[in-house]
């Protein structure tokens, strides 16, 4: 087994190379909505496959070609306006996306034991474009890892301004059918335009976004005094990971009811927020909010089309005093989260789209704690013809809270997300002590007993 999780180097066979459409595409120029390139988006989704099994290299990059001829904006290269550098395009050139051979002199079973807590060396996965600025690097970057094992470790850098996490798997879907079967029909058709996203004109903000936050660059927000978020970042941080199993979901389901009916990501998502807020030993009356993605693809008026392959997502804000998300109970939470939730409709979201014209406007994140779900788009589920995976998540742990899927358990949801060296097993201590859930099989409670040590409370 692997005594650390330090991963030794990666060896490079040759030097990568560009994919690029198998067939002609489209050579347009594409805009890019307000969803899509503000600023928080400015990164890569980056996911890490563990197969028992390698697929075949030649199939992969033959069927990679043949889906970005569909996702073609995925091979083009990302610019800004000639009249407007805060304002994103994607120039559809064709260019291709990064393709990495690598190997690395471990085994599938030895990765599987460290990869719940994602480390830094885990970059190592991912072939490292050496570019002057985020606009520099392709829209797609994959390394394919080989193992001792015959097993093999796929990774991705999917750029966000231009797909969210429903386009991100929509499109890994598509590769791997692709790739065990290269003559079928493509399974969901791709629709790249974002027009129906475009401001008004003039703009029409209609409503109060609580989201988004309007001051000077690199100033923090007056309204709290302190920047949480860089103050977090300022700490060296650990990874906090925590499954949930179906039962145990229930568990928090059943605190709230009859008189608050919740969804699992509502019900877990506040549970998540309150023992966060809790760790961090913040201040009673400082103001803290959660911020997750909402899914508006039924939401706007008309419908966005199954294959739209934008943002289609935009953020709800829960607010609320530190003394009220502590002391309340999860019932009063999941209140505050179903609120957010409510008040995002067509008109909210089009005030949005208009808010978010004005480039000074930012996320609010100085007081945030910020969950993405992955949980729920069958990231798990992705086959390239030799078995699903043994494990999937993210590159990296960050400060961002993600909702990942647990391989294997079926409605499970692991919470993964880093907080400073000394919050962490306080922050997994409160997580965990409302495990108390009746097994479904047996009928028999099961109790998790926990040790905790005091640990230095963080001072704001």
């Amino acid at each position: 087994m692997l005594g650390s999780i330090d991963l030794p180097d990666c060896v490079y066979s040759k030097e990568p190379f560009f994919i690029t459409p198998i067939s002609p595409t489209p050579n347009h120029t594409l805009y890019l909505s307000n969803l899509d390139d503000k600023e928080f988006l400015r990164f890569s989704i980056k996911y890490l496959y563990l197969f028992t099994k390698s697929i075949n290299l030649e199939k992969l990059k033959y069927s990679l070609s043949r889906v970005l001829v569909d996702y073609y904006p995925l091979a083009g290269r990302l610019r800004t306006f000639p009249e407007n550098d805060h304002k994103l395009q994607v120039d559809c050139n064709g260019e291709g996306a990064i393709f990495a051979e690598a190997f690395l002199d471990l085994t599938a079973d030895e990765l599987l034991v460290v990869s719940n807590k994602p480390d830094k060396s885990w970059r190592k996965l991912l072939y490292k474009v050496e570019a002057q600025s985020f606009l520099d690097i392709p829209p797609l970057v994959v390394q394919v890892t080989s193992l001792r094992c015959g097993g093999m470790i796929l990774c991705t850098a999917i750029n966000h301004c231009l797909c969210d996490g429903i386009g991100t798997a929509q499109f890994l879907h598509t590769w791997a059918h692709f790739t065990k079967d290269p003559t079928s029909n493509l399974p969901i058709s791709p629709y790249h335009s974002r027009h129906v996203f475009k401001p008004r004109d003039p703009p029409q903000t209609t409503s109060v976004h609580p989201a988004f936050t309007k001051i000077p660059v690199d100033q923090p927000n007056p309204q709290y005094g302190l920047d949480l978020h860089r103050y977090l970042q300022s700490q060296p941080l650990s990874p906090a990971s925590i499954t949930f199993s179906q039962s145990q979901i229930l568990h928090l389901k059943r605190q709230c009811s009859p008189s608050v009916k919740s969804t699992s990501f509502e019900v877990l998502a506040s549970h998540t927020w309150r023992c966060w807020v809790k760790s961090l030993d913040l201040p009673s009356s400082f103001n803290v909010k959660l911020l997750f993605s909402v899914n508006i693809r039924k939401t706007v008026k008309p419908e966005l089309s199954q294959g739209y392959y934008g943002n289609g997502f935009v953020l709800g804000c829960a607010e609320a005093p530190v003394k009220q998300v502590v002391n309340g109970n999860l019932q009063e939470t999941v209140k505050l989260v179903q609120h957010a939730k409510s008040e995002l409709t067509n008109d909210a979201v089009k005030s949005i789209v208009d808010l978010l014209e004005d480039k000074t406007v930012k996320t609010d994140l100085s007081a945030s704690l910020v969950i993405s779900q992955w949980s729920r788009l069958g990231l798990e589920e992705v086959n390239f013809g030799e078995g699903k995976p043994i494990q999937m998540g993210p590159l990296t742990s960050d400060i961002y809270c993600l909702f990942l899927p647990s391989v294997g358990e079926f409605d499970a949801v692991r919470v993964l997300v880093s907080l400073p060296e000394n919050v962490v097993k306080k922050f997994e201590y409160y997580m965990k002590e409302l495990w108390e859930v009746n097994d479904v099989n047996g009928g028999d409670i099961i109790k998790g007993h926990l040790q905790f040590e005091n640990h230095k409370m963080i001072s704001a």
